[in-house]
């Protein structure tokens, strides 16, 4: 075999590694990924059960239930085309109040209601944090 088979052959083996790895990679990977749906989206077709999935929207105002065992609360997410009821069980982040953004991770049942497994809390574009905000306001002189 010449010395320029043996760099195609090489060439080519390393490409066919470098696709099976991609492939093993994306093959693990697969059961973890988590897709994202708005209500509007589950009012048209609703995910199958128990599939790992993102709900977000804004919490509907007036709509938190806390349960009496202190760490169990259901609400309602809305797009302001549709809505969804979510049940959740836990610490609930500071963030999470009526008429802010939720993103739900969890998995739909049956009956189109959502059972989160965890809660992040969204807040508004015009955020900023006090560290930032207090930093901005600040002058600064120069010496000569």
């Amino acid at each position: 075999m010449t010395a320029k088979n043996q760099r195609l052959a090489l060439a080519l083996l390393a490409v066919g590694a470098i696709l099976a790895a991609a492939l093993l990679a994306l093959s693990g990977l697969k059961d973890q990924a988590a897709f994202f749906y708005a209500p509007g989206d589950v009012a048209r077709a609703v995910p199958p059960p128990d599939q790992a999935v993102r709900l977000g929207g804004m919490v509907q105002k007036g709509s938190i239930r806390r349960a009496r065992d202190g760490v169990s609360i259901a609400f309602v997410v809305t797009d302001g085309r549709a809505t969804t009821p979510v049940t959740f069980s836990g610490i609930a982040p500071d963030l999470f109040r009526e008429g802010s953004g939720v993103v739900a991770e969890g998995h739909f049942n049956a009956d189109r209601s959502f059972t989160a497994t965890n809660l992040l809390a969204k807040h508004d574009e015009k955020y900023m944090p006090p560290e930032v905000a207090g930093r901005m306001h600040e002058t600064t002189t120069l010496e000569d």
